[in-house]
Formats: C-alpha cells, sequence, structure tokens
C-alpha cells in the first residue's frame, strides 16, 4: 500500500505492508504530476511499515529511476532497516539526487529544506 501527500516541490511517499506494481504506478503518476509543476522535487520515502515488494516493483523501480535521474534534487529515506544505507548507495549510481537515510522524520525534513547539513 502506498500514501502520497504534496507539500510544495517536496512529495512524500508512505509505504506500507506489501507493494505493488500498482501502488509504483501510483507513486509514477504522482511524481510525474509533481514534475509539470516543479523542474526538480525532494522525496521523502518512508519504508519503516513496508515489508516487501513484489520483484516487478524492483524492476520498475530501476527503469523509473533511470528514466528521471536529473529530476530528483534530493531523497530523504526513513527506515531502521539496517540494509537502507546500501539501498541508498545504490541508488546514487543511477540518480543525480543526493540520497540519505534518517531514521527521525524531523532530521530528514530539516535536510531536505537545506537547514540541516
Amino acid at each position: 500500500m502506498i500514501s502520497l501527500q504534496r507539500d510544495g516541490a517536496l512529495l512524500v511517499v508512505g509505504l506500507f505492508g506489501e507493494v505493488t506494481l500498482a501502488d509504483y504506478r501510483t507513486f509514477e503518476a504522482e511524481l510525474a504530476e509533481q514534475l509539470r509543476v516543479s523542474s526538480r522535487v525532494d522525496l521523502l520515502v518512508d519504508l519503516r511499515a513496508m515489508l516487501t515488494s513484489t520483484l516487478d516493483v524492483v524492476w520498475e523501480d530501476i527503469k523509473f529511476t533511470r528514466s528521471h535521474s536529473h529530476d530528483v534534487r534530493r531523497i530523504a529515506m526513513l527506515s531502521d532497516d539496517r540494509w537502507a544505507p546500501w539501498s541508498a548507495w545504490l541508488s546514487q549510481l543511477f540518480l543525480d539526487a543526493e540520497v540519505r537515510v534518517f531514521d527521525d522524520e524531523p532530521l530528514a525534513r530539516a535536510w531536505l529544506d537545506g537547514s540541516e547539513t
């Protein structure tokens, strides 16, 4: 399941339980709409309640990331998972965005708005 919320040039993405291809397509459509308003966006992706995703979601994420590699300025990932930093590092190979992992939402939001480095 996915929840999406726009806040200016920030798109807040919450992922819950199993994330399906339909969920990911919802995210893609929302990001495309956001990019019509802003040339670059920031993402706050909350992975703390995500349990799993299907293999087709992983493949779609790789394709989508490559096609939008210059559209995202910063990505703050909220996660308690020990593998999240590896995922962030791997994402930066395909993105022009800065990616950081946080376990605290206020710190993630401060980094995204530039008030914390």
